[in-house]
Formats: structure tokens, C-alpha cells, sequence
């Protein structure tokens, strides 16, 4: 079996997710794999964005709405992923939702690891609905790791 060629790992900016970037990146340190970071975002409506300008001023909304978030959390991410070892990380930005992001970047790489936070799995609206990780894990055609970060 060979090494990894190329790890992707989602993040949403939280504490928890940040743990599974810093697992990923220690496994592409390891492997000599490039880290791919990626985070979804939603796209605004014009109207929201006005929405936030007005209650907020254009200088300051960018910062709430539209992909100015996932951006802050990938790059605080690929802080993090460097810190702790990993020497080849890019980062992604995808408008849409949080699976079809992370499973249309595992394509366009063509990565061989989904690295994914466990959050959701063990809530009830995870086991209801499912979750995230539940859900990456079935349709990422590649191999998954969860890793326990709650």
C-alpha cells in the first residue's frame, strides 16, 4: 500500500474542526502528502448583503456574509496545519453545502484520505438526520477518517 498523495479535511472554524485539520495535517507531514483545507460556505442574496451593509457598513459586512468566513477559516486552518508539521497545504473555498463541497474537492484533487471531525454523530438531529461525517464517509468514494474531536 502506498502512502497518501493528497488529504482533505473540512473545517467550519470551529474548535472542533480545527482538531481534525491538525490530525490531517500531522498524517500528510507523515505521508509527504499534499493537505488540501476546504470549507462550504453559502452564498448571500444581494438582498442580504444589503441587509448587513446597512446594519453593519459595507466595510465591516464582507466579514459575515458570502465567503469572507470560509476564507478566515481556512486560512486560520492552514496555520494550525503548518504548525503542526505539514509543508505542502492549499486551501478551498466552495459555495454550497458542507458534503457536495467536500466530495466535489476529493474529486477535483483526486484525493486518496477525507479527513473529517466526528461532531454530529452522536447528537440526536445527527442520528435523526444525519450528519455530516455520517454522510461524507458514505459518498466519498475514498478513504475516511473521522476523527474524535468532541
Amino acid at each position: 500500500m502506498t502512502a497518501y498523495q493528497t488529504v482533505v479535511v473540512g473545517t467550519d472554524g470551529s474548535d472542533s474542526s480545527f482538531r481534525a485539520v491538525e490530525r490531517a495535517a500531522v498524517i500528510a507531514a507523515d505521508s509527504g502528502a499534499t493537505l488540501v483545507i476546504t470549507s462550504a460556505y453559502q452564498p448571500r442574496a444581494g438582498r442580504e448583503v444589503e441587509r448587513a451593509q446597512d446594519a453593519l457598513g459595507a466595510d465591516v459586512a464582507y466579514q459575515v456574509v458570502g465567503s469572507a468566513p470560509a476564507e478566515e477559516s481556512v486560512r486560520a486552518a492552514a496555520e494550525r496545519a503548518r504548525k503542526v508539521g505539514a509543508t505542502s497545504v492549499e486551501t478551498v473555498v466552495v459555495a454550497g453545502d458542507p458534503v457536495p463541497a467536500l466530495a466535489k474537492v476529493v474529486a477535483d484533487r483526486r484525493a486518496d484520505l477525507l479527513v473529517v471531525g466526528n461532531r454530529g454523530l452522536n447528537t440526536l438531529a445527527g442520528r435523526i438526520l444525519g450528519s455530516v461525517p455520517a454522510e461524507a464517509a458514505r459518498k466519498a468514494g475514498v478513504d475516511v477518517l473521522i476523527v474524535h474531536t468532541t
